[in-house]
């Protein structure tokens, strides 16, 4: 059950094919139906289709496609684009003007895809039968699949597993996959190419489960090529598939390296990532005069929220030299541009940083203030922190002074 619920989690995270199953996960793991009442049945359903432009997935003319299924056990939804070229018989391109009437194949190893209905203009609908094929059936039996439903066939051609795919899989050391495996690996794109490419670069004992997270994540040739040129390479599984989890890409290593950090540590260069700290970011406090501090105070500083628009801010007020640590001290205890503004309007300016914190500390706000000079005082400072620290109230001083 527990592979059941993986395999369908990773349907949503497609690359080429986004699918989105309406199917029941349990139902689909009981799906043991004897292969022989499937082979020559149909399965039927309803599409809706769409003509798009990809060219960053590599083809520059698809067919999107939203197909609805029953089957005998289920009902099913998919959603993926579908290369022109692997259609048969769809005599219409994107562009198409008017009405026409439609009448096309998409032929699978594990079956074949009938479709007829309509297109107006570039959008269109209809009905569709899926024909399984009996000899895929056979021979997906004889590499180990057995008892394959109409649900599992269904979503073998939608994903187009192929026996070939299967062996080349099974002569690189995964044979004897699990059904919810084999398609996990079809749907990310798991392919034996990528396979011996990444084990080129010394990953030679990744299992099945760590390539499907590489895929996932995006763990690609060219950014293990990249990575290496910038200083990073032979880098532990665990450390190349964090940096690609916390989008450390080699754009944002090689602007740290532009503005004069050149840093080597990959656990640092996560880090930076994952609390928000960019070059940009960096490169702000330079510009502002920072331009000695070690990247952990900028860490600090994103961790609390120092923001360059509040540095900007309290410059303006006359905070304009406050070291990393003050602004970090101000933004833990609640230093806010407002706060300094309302106490300036009630004659207290200037106040050192330090003090300001320790207001705040002790519950010396603007309202406390504006009520002790209401109640006709005007201590300074440090007064009123110790007012605060032993219980002295607006309501208590104008008692004593009536």
């Amino acid at each position: 059950m527990k592979r059941t619920l993986y395999a369908l989690a990773t349907l949503l995270l497609m690359g080429g094919a986004t699918t989105q199953y309406l199917a029941n996960a349990a139902s689909n793991e009981a799906d043991t139906q004897p292969a022989q009442s499937t082979r020559s049945a149909d399965i039927t359903g309803t599409w809706i289709a769409e003509f798009q432009e990809h060219k960053w997935r590599g083809v520059s003319e698809t067919l999107w496609i939203t197909m609805r299924a029953n089957t005998k056990r289920d009902r099913h939804g998919f959603n993926f684009t579908i290369p022109l070229k692997d259609l048969d018989g769809l005599a219409i391109s994107r562009g198409h003007n008017g009405k026409s009437s439609v009448a096309f194949q998409l032929p699978r190893e594990a079956g074949v895809f009938a479709f007829d209905g309509q297109f107006v203009d570039d959008a269109g609908s209809g009905t569709f039968d899926f024909t399984i094929s009996e000899t895929y059936v056979r021979d997906m039996g004889r590499l180990g699949y057995k008892s394959l439903g109409q649900d599992k066939l269904l979503q073998l051609a939608i994903h187009d597993v192929t026996t070939s795919f299967v062996k080349e899989l099974d002569k690189l050391g995964f044979a004897d996959l699990s059904y919810d495996d084999l398609l996990a690996s079809a749907i990310h794109g798991l392919t034996p190419e990528y396979i011996r490419d990444i084990r080129r670069f010394g990953y030679k004992d990744i299992t099945h489960d760590e390539f499907i997270a590489m895929r996932i994540h995006g763990v690609t040739v060219e950014y293990i090529e990249e990575m290496a040129a910038l200083g990073f390479s032979d880098l532990p599984y665990d450390e190349l598939l964090a940096a690609r989890i916390h989008g450390v890409s080699t754009d944002f290593v090689g602007e740290f390296q532009e503005i004069g950090f050149n840093l080597k540590s990959l656990d640092k260069l996560v880090e930076l990532r994952i609390h928000g700290v960019s070059p940009a970011y960096v490169q702000s406090f330079v510009d502002a005069g920072y331009d000695n501090a070690p990247l952990k105070e900028y860490v600090q500083m994103r961790i609390h929220g120092v923001s360059e628009q509040f540095v900007e801010t309290m410059g303006k007020l006359g905070y304009d030299n406050v070291s990393m640590d003050k602004l970090v001290e101000m933004k833990i205890h609640g230093v806010t541009s407002s706060y300094v503004s309302e106490l300036a309007d009630l004659g207290y300016k200037n106040i050192p940083v330090n003090k300001l914190v320790e207001m705040r500390i002790h519950g010396v706000s603007a309202s406390f203030v504006r009520e002790v000079k209401e109640a006709g005082y005007t201590p300074r400072v440090n007064k009123l922190i110790e007012m605060r620290i032993h219980g002295v109230s607006p309501r208590m001083l104008k008692a004593t002074k009536g």
